[in-house]
């Protein structure tokens, strides 16, 4: 994995950034539990969520929704380019919206886990969007048997087509924290150009409305995507709905890059969820992946600056 090496003045905002999140969480627990009441209390109702969402409650898309509770709004929904082939359903929707609160750091687009007709839907999206990398925050099926995300992307015995798309695993590997890493290259079956190179990797460890036992795995995504050229386009984040797992990973590394690009408006977690909820319903569902949040940021500027510190004694 890349190392960050920081500057004097990122050491300088991280060390800052550390000592006032660590306060919260050392000094001040009930202050955390307080913020996340104060944002629930704040939570969009169902009604005003379906009178934003008039796309995605369409008859055409309807059925297109892992779950009717969670939408994406009509103002930053992604839309594919419509299809023209044998899809005669395919009017451009998809579950799935762009996420984002700084031109400065990585933008997300967060969505559902696929369902098996809209699993063509989904690279296309990928293969739209130029999205180098795909973060997958669940099992397929969870402890209770139940379907949460249908198998879009294994294809280690061979490519595998959904529709007019095919994907082909290059290479697979699974690290000490748990996270499985796949190269994945998709293009259209007749297209000329060059398949687009994607990054998946898999976090099947982190529960469903809950979080992992501890922080490493988590931390080891940030690190391995952090300097992935903004560029290249959105990063693609999903668990089952696209809001509990999906939205507190996405709270975490948009923190810690803020904080190394300079914005200190990221020690502002109240803010940040606030920004990303208005843009996805939901996003960081329980007070547990709240707290979760406050431990990933903490634990990461603390080896941020060790690193960082260990360098300067070489």
């Amino acid at each position: 994995m890349p190392m960050v090496r920081l500057s004097g003045d990122q050491l300088r905002r991280c060390s800052e950034a550390l000592e006032c999140f660590k306060s919260q969480k050392v000094n001040s627990p009930q202050t955390i539990h307080q913020e996340f009441q104060t944002l629930q209390a704040n939570r969009m109702g169902a009604l005003n969520m379906r009178n934003r969402c008039a796309v995605a409650l369409s008859s055409f898309n309807y059925s297109k929704n892992r779950y009717t509770d969670v939408l994406p709004f009509d103002e930053n929904r992604v839309i594919l380019n419509q299809s023209s082939d044998y899809r005669p359903s395919a009017k451009g929707y998809i579950n799935a919206s762009f996420v984002k609160n700084s031109e400065n750091v990585s933008g997300f687009i967060a969505t559902q886990g696929p369902l098996t007709h809209t699993s063509e839907d989904f690279w296309e999206m990928i293969i739209q969007y130029r999205c180098p990398v795909i973060i997958m925050l669940t099992r397929l099926i969870d402890n209770y048997h139940t379907e949460k995300c249908v198998d879009y992307f294994q294809a280690e015995d061979g490519p595998r087509e959904f529709g007019n798309i095919c994907i082909a695993t290059k290479w697979i590997q699974t690290t000490d924290n748990s996270l499985v890493l796949r190269c994945l290259e998709v293009n259209y079956k007749e297209s000329e150009e060059l398949p687009l190179s994607v990054l998946h990797i898999q976090y099947p460890e982190w529960p469903d409305h809950g979080v992992p036992k501890d922080t490493r795995a988590v931390r080891e995504i940030f690190k391995r995507i952090s300097h992935v050229p903004r560029s290249l386009g959105p990063i693609v984040v999903h668990c089952s709905a696209g809001i509990g797992r999906t939205g507190t990973y996405c709270v975490i590394h948009n923190t810690i890059q803020r904080v190394l690009t300079g914005d200190m408006t990221a020690l502002d977690l109240v803010n940040t969820v606030s920004t990303f909820r208005s843009q996805r319903i939901g996003m960081v569902q329980t007070l547990e992946q709240y707290i979760f949040c406050y431990d990933a940021i903490v634990d990461e500027l603390e080896n941020l600056i060790s690193d960082s510190n260990n360098q300067g004694n070489l």
